[in-house]
């Protein structure tokens, strides 16, 4: 398997996981558990502000996850997925491991920064699509 689709299997796994970190902050307050457990009929906005901000950094994630897997996809298929992509798709995974950090700490700047240099990978990607 390329580097390339490591780093997008590994973006799918820690999507699929990051609820687990504000799990962990809605738990603890009461009515967590039941609220988790039940319909979700209504919101639960009881939680400290880190784990609103881990909730929004997931959100964040699952919107940015199908842009950035379809362009390695079609990169891989069209066979132009090369070092560039590969070096790409890895600054992305970790950009979006530093988001989710920085984010959840609420480090505002730096947060920003991951974000910006995550969608600046998936634009490295892209331009080798059009080359």
């Amino acid at each position: 398997m390329t580097t390339d689709l490591w780093m997008l299997a590994a973006t799918a796994i820690l999507a699929a996981f990051m609820f687990l970190i504000y799990a962990v902050g809605r738990f603890k307050e009461p009515g967590g558990i039941a609220w988790a457990f039940g319909n979700r009929a209504t919101s639960f906005d009881r939680v400290d502000p880190w784990v609103a901000r881990a909730v929004r950094a997931h959100q964040n994630l699952t919107e940015n996850l199908v842009p950035f897997a379809a362009l390695v996809l079609v990169a891989h298929v069209s066979g132009k997925a090369n070092a560039v992509t590969a070096l790409a798709a890895q600054v992305f995974f970790w950009c979006r491991l530093g988001h989710l950090m920085t984010y959840t700490a609420g480090i505002a700047y730096a947060r920003t920064a991951f974000f910006s240099a995550g969608l600046l990978a998936e634009l490295a990607i892209l331009m080798q699509l059009l080359k």
